[in-house]
């Protein structure tokens, strides 16, 4: 979500003023908050944009090719024509009320589309229904999977050659392992696509665009056997296949079928609320089509968004029970405005927040006061004085929190919302130390690790502290966007998802802050891990301020892949004498500091070592040593584990999906073969080879240079990152060389 362009203004939405009524008059069951999630390229940008001039909110049609969408309003999106930040709006269609994400579907920004889902109740999956399912669909897919987000499928650009329902619903099958739900079937094939049939009602809907240039206005008529636009038996049989595979989930459905002696004579109603019933449930996935370029089928499309997808009323959040009728709320992105300063958007998922009322923010253990409740209608703020669970709004005055956070009434809610997560889940207080699970925050999401990463300097020591400032704001608006200070050059380091997304990290510091950066060259963040396992016990004995402090620990460092990210030491479980006994809350977490900063660097390049587990065998400290000395202790003992455990680099891996057509297939595939990829599968299609491989991120600078060279500019690919995986050694002295200018010996 985010603040948009000032060139719309003249769009604003008539009857919407600068203050609203109290939101608890709302119908929460008339409230959708849904995403649009799609691979790069397949339409999304382009339907929310309809979606906002059909619903009245614009009065032109935004063009991506031209630049001028409400949507995307950053000039980086407008030049390259692609969503990089996901934007928000609130419409409504009917007498609903729609809070609408568009995300962005380049892999890079794949974070912007996690935290969105996160706080969804629903989302429309867009496909180009001439390549079906394409890579970065599986990947947002995936996501949504993850929090089991109730989908529709929309099968954009209909009017294109080589469009096919019957490929997509294949590619669905096959990629996606879903079972698709047919239930409109297009009129007229590529350039002669005219409009849809509704297998549930029965009814043609056709846009004539020489009457209606903006599809605004279409023609809606009752399907008959003297039909001469389409076969009236096929699509009878299309709507007998769409209840039989209905009647499987819903026994009502399949009472019916006996009950009526025709298909068509089966009222609409009674499948409206099967598939609505299967697509919550997440049994089948309702699939429409359309043309939203063309401005064709986007109106049944916000339709079915109201039909099918969940209300906040029908979505169950385990979190929220402990919180009961008191607020709970998620802070899923932070913008920062020129006028407003720094405004948090908010998803309540229980109790309500007033304007001006104080919250207590749970991961930042702090209470701040909101000084303006805002809802967002695109690049328009419009004052409320309450916003209730099931919403998406905005705030503006709190200067602590940042992406991910947990909002609640006050202190006591959440200890107390503590206290009825432990006792459900049977977590006894030594177990929540242990995991530093103390209070009941919600789950937020996970930001992946950063895969690129470069120097930044300002353009003279006086700008430092503006640069400072920059790549503050930058960090708490993008959680994936990483920044250190390199202790031994004084250098900032910059890390990223891509070359991409540097890219524009860098465009946005020098146009929207107006300072000068200079940017080094990205480098691969590579990992370290060891490759066996070792234990040592460390004694640290000092004399400060005239009180000698000491402390004698025995640590073991263990492989294990199932915890990539070093989370908390793990006690040693003896019966003779427990340590959970004896080690005090803050020594512990003074070892747990210290074994993590250790693990921050490792022994070989300085990178962070993974897939490694701690465990305490023994503790003992004087009575007046420090926390600051007990976390020396631990980092001094993890770095002398790591250079007795063989310690070796890991490289990270991307997924690579290459398209190509077969004259230039066997070029593509060589190259690759000089990357050290490894070709997990070459699919064919109609007109094209996809190729599907893991190469080292490594051997992927400047690709899309290279392969538009090999293909003369006809070849497409994209990536994600897929894991780490051990380097040989032949190959890890090379980069020891390359980082360091020596060869190891």
């Amino acid at each position: 979500m985010r603040h948009l362009a000032n060139n719309i203004s003249s769009t604003k939405r008539k009857g919407v003023h600068t203050s609203r009524e109290p939101a608890e008059k709302e119908d929460m069951s008339l409230i959708r908050n849904i995403g649009i999630l799609a691979h790069i390229d397949a339409g999304k940008t382009t339907t929310t944009e309809r979606m906002l001039y059909y619903t009245g909110f614009s009065t032109h049609l935004g063009e991506v090719h031209h630049g001028d969408t409400v949507m995307d309003y950053m000039e980086q999106e407008r030049a390259r024509g692609i969503t990089i930040s996901s934007a928000a709006i609130t419409l409504h269609w009917n007498k609903y009320k729609i809070n609408l994400i568009d995300t962005p579907g380049h892999v890079d920004f794949t974070v912007e589309v996690e935290r969105c889902l996160r706080v969804l109740d629903g989302a429309v999956v867009v496909l180009d229904s001439s390549a079906g399912v394409e890579a970065q669909t599986k990947t947002v897919w995936r996501q949504a999977d993850k929090y089991s987000i109730p989908r529709i499928i929309y099968l954009n650009k209909m009017d294109k050659p080589g469009a096919s329902v019957e490929k997509c619903l294949t590619s669905l099958k096959e990629k996606l392992n879903v079972e698709p739900l047919l239930l409109h079937l297009p009129i007229g094939k590529e350039a002669n696509f005219a409009g849809i049939v509704d297998l549930i009602t029965l009814k043609k809907f056709v846009w004539n665009l020489e009457k209606s240039p903006d599809g605004r206005s279409f023609s809606t008529e009752n399907l008959t056997a003297a039909d001469t636009l389409v076969d009236y038996h096929e699509i009878l049989q299309a709507r007998t296949n769409l209840i039989g595979q209905l009647s499987e989930y819903d026994g009502e459905l399949g009472e019916m079928i006996l009950t009526y002696q025709k298909i068509e004579d089966i009222p609409a109603n009674a499948i409206s609320k099967a598939v609505r019933k299967v697509a919550i449930d997440q049994k089948c996935v309702p699939v429409f089509c359309g043309s939203s370029l063309k401005n064709k089928g986007v109106q049944p499309l916000m339709d079915a968004v109201t039909h099918y997808l969940p209300s906040p009323l029908d979505s169950t959040y385990s979190f929220a029970d402990f919180y009961g009728s008191d607020l709970c709320a998620l802070a899923f992105k932070i913008i920062h405005d020129k006028q407003r300063g720094a405004l948090t958007f908010l998803r309540l998922y229980s109790g309500s927040l007033k304007s001006g009322e104080s919250s207590y923010n749970i991961n930042r253990d702090c209470t701040e006061k909101t000084s303006r409740l805002l809802q967002v209608y695109a690049n328009e703020y419009h004052d409320t004085t309450s916003v209730t669970a099931g919403n998406i709004a905005c705030v503006s005055g709190l200067k602590e929190i940042i992406t991910g956070d947990t909002l609640t009434n006050s202190k006591s809610t959440a200890l107390s919302a503590a206290t009825k997560y432990h006792t459900k889940m049977n977590i006894t207080d030594v177990e929540a130390d242990k995991n530093n699970n103390n209070l009941a925050i919600l789950a937020g999401f996970e930001v992946p690790s950063p895969v690129f990463f470069c120097s930044i300097e300002p353009p003279s020591l006086a700008a430092q502290k503006h640069l400072d400032n920059a790549l503050s704001c930058l960090q708490r608006e993008d959680p994936s966007l990483t920044v250190e200070v390199n202790e031994e050059t004084g250098q900032t380091i910059l890390m990223g998802m891509g070359e991409l997304h540097l890219d524009i990290i860098k465009q946005r510091i020098q146009e929207e802050y107006r300072i000068a950066v200079d940017i080094g060259p990205p480098q691969v963040a590579y990992r370290e891990t060891i490759t066996c396992n070792t234990e040592l016990e460390e004694s640290l004995e000092k004399i400060i301020g005239g009180k000698e402090q000491n402390v004698t620990m025995m640590l073991s460092i263990k492989q294990d892949t199932s915890t990539p990210k070093f989370k908390h030491v793990t006690l040693e479980l003896s019966h003779e004498k427990p340590l959970h006994r004896h080690i005090k809350r803050d020594q512990l977490a003074a070892v747990n500091n210290g074994v993590k900063s250790a693990l921050m660097c490792g022994t070989l390049l300085n990178f962070p070592v993974i897939d490694v587990c701690v465990e305490l065998h023994s503790f003992t400290a004087g009575y007046n040593t420090s926390s600051a000395m007990i976390s020396a202790c631990a980092s001094q003992c993890i770095h002398k584990l790591l250079k007795q455990s063989d310690p070796v680099l890991l490289e990270p891996m991307m997924a690579l999906t290459i398209t190509t057509d077969e004259d230039r297939l066997h070029g593509v595939l060589g190259d690759l073969s000089k990357r050290r990829s490894h070709i997990r599968n070459v699919e064919a299609t109609d007109n094209d080879k996809i190729i599907d491989a893991l190469t080292p991120l490594a051997e992927l600078m400047g690709y899309s240079t290279t392969l538009r060279t090999i293909t003369s500019g006809t070849a497409t690919f994209s990536m994600e990152f897929s894991h780490y995986e051990k380097m040989t050694l032949h190959d890890q002295n090379l980069v020891v060389k390359k980082v360091t200018g020596f060869m190891p010996l």
